[in-house]
C-alpha cells in the first residue's frame, strides 16, 4: 500500500475562512494536513499549535496518485488562503476553467 502526506502551517485564511464538518467555518492562522492513500485524499485543518484536527468540507476525494495528492494540497492551501467558505477542491488537476473575452459591441 503506498501513502503519503503533506502539511503546511501557518496558513492564514481569507475573509470566511474554511468550512469543516465538524464546527462549521474556521478563521484565522491554520495548519492544513493532506494524508493519501488508497487512492483517496483526505483534508483536515487545525489552529495553528492547537491539538483538535477538522474535516475540512469535501473531503475526502478520489485521488489517483501520490503526485495528484500534491497537487490537491497545494490547492486546498491556496483556497485556504482565498477564504470564502473553502472547501476542498473536487479536481485540483482539472484546467481552470475560462470565460470568453467580447469585444465591444458596434
Amino acid at each position: 500500500m503506498s501513502w503519503a502526506s503533506w502539511t503546511t502551517a501557518g496558513v492564514y485564511t481569507g475573509r470566511g475562512g474554511v468550512l469543516t464538518d465538524e464546527v462549521g467555518a474556521v478563521t484565522g492562522d491554520l495548519t492544513v494536513h493532506t494524508t493519501w492513500a488508497d487512492d483517496e485524499a483526505r483534508v483536515a485543518v487545525q489552529y495553528s499549535g492547537a491539538s483538535d484536527w477538522f474535516t475540512m468540507s469535501g473531503s475526502p476525494v478520489p485521488c489517483a496518485s501520490e503526485k495528484e495528492s500534491r497537487d490537491l494540497h497545494e490547492a486546498v492551501v491556496e483556497a485556504v488562503r482565498t477564504g470564502n467558505g473553502a472547501t476542498v477542491p473536487r479536481a485540483a488537476t482539472a484546467p481552470a476553467q475560462t470565460r470568453p473575452v467580447q469585444g465591444p459591441s458596434v
